[in-house]
């Protein structure tokens, strides 16, 4: 009823053994280092507004220092998992209006939360404490500026 194939499928040609395979470890890894970048990236964007003069962001309760002592230390882990590689960080943008301040703590805990799920997955007790001390840091200052608004 039906004919035979009789070419080779594309999906046989995709298995084809000089494609390099990941192991599930490595892709961990890949998929760690990318969550913690982002969170690294939205860590310099509240620092770049802890730091401003206009007094706006001190109100909404960013501490500078701590933001750049956590921005280093998910560097130092984006570096571990990357092979030594630091990674590239962007320049922060202007504004820093306090809904905009809201939502990147609403951002840096999703991404906290994100990062901890992988490094236990992963079984990264190093990753996982400091996903978790973010994710506490960015908790505590929602909650904070939800009290204050309140």
């Amino acid at each position: 009823m039906y004919e035979p194939i009789r070419t080779k499928s594309v999906h046989t040609m995709a298995a084809a053994p000089e494609i390099p395979q990941r192991s599930r470890e490595q892709e961990l890894d890949i998929r760690l280092a990318g969550q913690l970048t982002a969170l690294l990236t939205v860590t310099d964007e509240l620092h770049a507004l802890a730091t401003r003069t206009d007094g706006g962001a001190q109100g909404a309760g960013l501490d500078g220092a701590a933001l750049a002592a956590a921005a280093e230390r998910i560097a130092e882990q984006v570096a571990r998992l990357s092979g030594g590689h630091y990674p590239l960080r962007a320049e922060p943008t202007d504004g820093g209006a306090p809904a905009r301040i809201e939502a990147l703590q609403q951002r840096a805990h999703t991404l906290a939360g994100n990062a901890l799920a992988v490094a236990t997955s992963r079984g990264d007790s190093a990753a996982m404490a400091l996903a978790a001390e973010r994710m506490e840091a960015h908790t505590a200052a929602l909650r904070d500026r939800n009290l204050a608004t309140a």
